[in-house]
């Protein structure tokens, strides 16, 4: 799942419309002020009200950039790059071994379904239909045999892989992540009413204006156009068939790890609230593969969560 796959046909509009990079004048003391840009792969953007708000922007901007040394699938450094290319990981930042514990968990409670492990069989189906082919079932097979969440070894001092050739990906769960990072990092500076998107939402309090913020979802396919309200909640949504790895728009991204094939359970989007955005995104994520009863009985096991 890499870092635009999920949402190549998602476009989002907060904060009552697309968010301005200029302030708008509100009923609160200080105007919405916005910052617009790229975190995780994905459009990006901070809202908040306060007379120092160049500078908290500032901050938290730096934050992301910091974060995203850790979590880009892309980026030749980071942490989780570095895990890929060598199978292991020496003294990992806390951040990271934080989001693999979530992964754990949500893995868990998925019945394996939720596997970031499952990177090998998405190149395999990336580089198959790049040459204008189905991967070959033996292929897959292969693939399959070096995913895995039990195949990861996770400690304090490090990260590794039991497996040669194992690749994992957190596109299914570190956007989420990021944006609670940066929820955390506002709300220890004292700061309210703030609207943080990473491709996942995360409403500190509500709308400066004393309302909550109004964030609608348009996944460009006419599937859902309704308005979700956030206050001090998440939202996260994930789109099995938001990109394809074929040309044709018959095989979507999100990989099954039971079976190595796309899944089928769910054709539209997922949108989930939860008090993080992390959980939101690794149960969006999940119940991409589960039926309306695995659905439920998975919900169940996370009381903040709810489908939208």
């Amino acid at each position: 799942m890499p870092e635009f796959s999920r949402r190549r046909f998602l476009t989002i509009f907060a904060a009552a419309g697309a968010l301005a990079t200029a302030p708008f004048t509100v009923k609160a003391q200080h105007p919405v002020q916005t910052w617009k840009g790229v975190a995780m792969g994905s459009a990006a953007s901070i809202s908040l009200s306060h007379p120092n708000a160049d500078e908290i922007l500032s901050r938290a901007t730096r934050e992301l950039e910091r974060l995203e040394n850790i979590f880009s699938l892309y980026r030749e450094h980071s942490t989780l790059a570095q895990l890929n290319r060598d199978g292991v990981i020496d003294a990992p930042p806390f951040e990271f071994l934080e989001c693999l514990g979530l992964c754990g968990t949500i893995n868990r409670a998925s019945g394996g379904l939720f596997d970031p492990t499952v990177q090998s069989l998405w190149h395999l189906y990336a580089q198959s239909y790049s040459q204008g082919q189905a991967p070959e079932a033996s292929s897959i097979r292969k693939a399959l045999s070096r995913t895995g969440w039990d195949k990861v070894v996770i400690d304090r001092n490090q990260v590794s892989f039991k497996v040669q050739n194992m690749a994992m990906t957190l596109n299914g769960i570190a956007q989420g992540y990021v944006a609670d990072r940066i929820a955390r990092l506002l709300r220890e500076d004292g700061l309210n009413n703030v609207l943080i998107n990473t491709g996942e939402f995360t409403a500190l309090g509500g709308h400066p204006d004393g309302k909550d913020w109004p964030v609608s979802i348009d996944t460009g396919m006419r599937l859902r156009k309704e308005k979700v309200m956030l206050r001090d909640n998440a939202l996260a949504t994930s789109l099995p068939n938001g990109t394809f790895f074929d040309q044709a728009g018959l095989v979507g991204h999100i990989l099954d790890p039971r079976t190595g094939y796309p899944a089928k359970a769910r054709p539209k989007a997922v949108s989930v609230t939860a008090a993080r955005a992390a959980v939101a995104d690794g149960v969006s994520t999940s119940i991409c593969l589960m039926n309306d009863g695995e659905a439920d009985k998975f919900l169940a096991q996370f009381p903040s969560t709810k489908m939208v």
